[in-house]
């Protein structure tokens, strides 16, 4: 057997897989609200569902090579608050990475990728310093690269790529309600149709449309103020269909970023802002205050003579 969970092997049996040819895959996504009619556990559903089937590929794709999945670790940072979300301080899901990958890297293993679900531009800068400050200190491979996707997702980089998957050209509206689409709307309620249809609540064809500008976005847990519900988009919209047809290109993407990282020649673009650093706001704060006891101690009138 090539697949394997981590929790159900002994140490002898994870000690016995070949380190150059066994890839470690995590999944790193945090509990939070998706609307009225999605689980808390979207984000996580949809990042184990990623490492499943990269995990598939690359056992198809490589014979003898074997691949481990780790158990999903509910952590994440950059997430709407309200009843039942669980978000944690980036610097704490950089941390909490780096030991778990430190823990595989001191144990030989060459290979670590992250899967994740959630669109935290912070979460996502988290995962890949994590993966930097690893593969640096232990001289191995650590990537988060659905990272990678995500970035591409939010960019409408693939979107001409979704329209081929489907068949058919986007109408104007669907392209339009597409870029509006950031959270529980069209596309996760589709993935959750597909993968865990159960769990999505009967109500999501009568939701209406949440729009917010550009400005809006920008004030804190913005899809819950003023009567929000929790999501940004349109899941009414929603079909398992386009979902297929979405993570086809997805996982052809992301098994162009695996191959080229597996072999050694590529790695991840980052595509991140200085902004979503883990220590950028603490460093500029630390600098502001600083400067401004500086300013006032040069202000001090000075003793004469």
């Amino acid at each position: 057997m090539s697949l394997h969970l981590l929790e159900e092997l002994s140490s002898p049996a994870l000690d016995a897989l070949p380190r150059e040819s066994t890839v470690v895959i995590l999944t790193a996504s945090p509990l939070e609200t998706h609307g009225p009619h999605l689980p808390l556990g979207v984000d996580a559903y949809t990042g184990r569902y990623f490492a499943q089937a990269i995990a598939e590929r690359i056992i198809s794709e490589r014979p003898g090579w074997h691949v481990v999945l780790a158990p999903t670790l509910h952590l994440g940072a950059f997430a709407f608050e309200t009843v039942g979300t669980v978000t944690m301080r980036q610097r704490v899901v950089r941390d909490l990475l780096v030991d778990y990958g430190s823990a595989l890297a001191r144990a030989g293993f060459r290979h670590i990728l992250i899967s994740n679900g959630h669109g935290g531009p912070g979460h996502l800068v988290a995962l890949e310093e994590a993966s930097a400050i690893v593969s640096s200190r232990y001289r191995v491979t650590m990537a988060s690269v659905t990272g990678y996707l995500a970035w591409g997702l939010f960019s409408g980089r693939y979107t001409p790529k979704f329209e081929a998957a489907l068949g058919r050209p986007l109408t104007a509206e669907e392209r339009k309600a597409f870029s509006e689409d950031a959270h529980a709307g069209w596309w996760e309620t589709s993935i959750m149709l597909l993968i865990r249809p159960d769990l999505v609540g009967d109500g999501w064809r009568d939701l209406p449309p949440a729009r917010y500008s550009m400005g809006k976005r920008l004030i804190p847990n913005y899809p819950l103020r003023d009567g929000g519900q929790g999501y940004v988009g349109h899941p009414a919209l929603a079909d398992p269909e386009f979902a297929k047809a979405t993570m086809t290109v997805l996982m052809d993407e992301a098994m162009t970023l695996v191959r080229g990282v597996l072999d050694g020649h590529l790695k991840p673009s980052r595509g991140r802002s200085p902004f979503f650093r883990t220590n950028f706001w603490p460093a500029v704060a630390g600098i502001g205050a600083l400067t401004l006891a500086w300013v006032l101690a040069k202000k001090k009138p000075q003793g004469g003579a």
